[in-house]
């Protein structure tokens, strides 16, 4: 049974959409990239809300590492998390990695707005014969992907042939990793493309 979900709220609570966000697997709700995005979101006037698993919950109250939930727990906790800032159709859901592929099993069963992935697991490192995109094949719920070109969990060569649904958009942040962030030998930075995450993921909310 999951516990009572709090929320950070940040963004005007009248703005042209709401987007609900979950964290990855190893960073809380208020990591550095998750505060960058939600911050610049809000800047562009649009509300967000953050929440954590279970297992972040209770690292964040006794300072303990642990692994991610199940599956089940994490897909339960997506569906508390809408049902509590519901309706559904006026919300657009993701997250950052682990985050956002578990909104992105929930989307259309919830019948959400959109759906917004920032740094999508196509595969685990290495491991391109294990895709995770089965449900990305006939996604009905609009999206967009926000990712690194030299993501290692899928570059920007790889994800074109996966074939995924008509929907889903995809936005390359040139020569970003896992946290969209480029090498500093690229001449790019961390700031510019986050900047420009913010503004997908602006326009693609206004869009809906």
């Amino acid at each position: 049974m999951l516990n009572t979900i709090e929320f950070l709220w940040t963004g005007p609570e009248n703005g042209p959409g709401t987007v609900l966000l979950a964290h990855g697997a190893g960073a809380p709700m208020d990591s550095p990239f998750m505060d960058d995005i939600a911050g610049g979101l809000a800047d562009a006037g649009l509300r967000t809300g953050r929440f954590e698993f279970p297992y972040m919950t209770k690292r964040r109250a006794d300072g303990k590492r642990r692994p991610p939930d199940r599956e089940p727990v994490l897909l339960e906790s997506w569906r508390a998390a809408v049902a509590a800032c519901g309706p559904a159709g006026s919300l657009v859901i993701g997250g950052k990695s682990m985050g956002g592929r578990m909104a992105s099993l929930v989307a259309d069963e919830l019948g959400v707005a959109g759906l917004v992935c920032l740094g999508y697991p196509f595969h685990p490192p290495g491991k391109p014969e294990r895709l995770r995109t089965a449900h990305l094949l006939d996604l009905k719920t609009p999206a967009l992907i926000c990712q690194g070109a030299r993501d290692p969990f899928g570059t920007q060569e790889e994800v074109p042939g996966y074939g995924l649904a008509a929907g889903i958009n995809i936005c390359w942040l040139p020569d970003g990793d896992h946290n969209l962030k480029p090498r500093k030998a690229s001449g790019l930075t961390h700031e510019v493309n986050l900047a420009a995450t913010v503004a997908a993921i602006d326009a693609f909310v206004r869009g809906l």
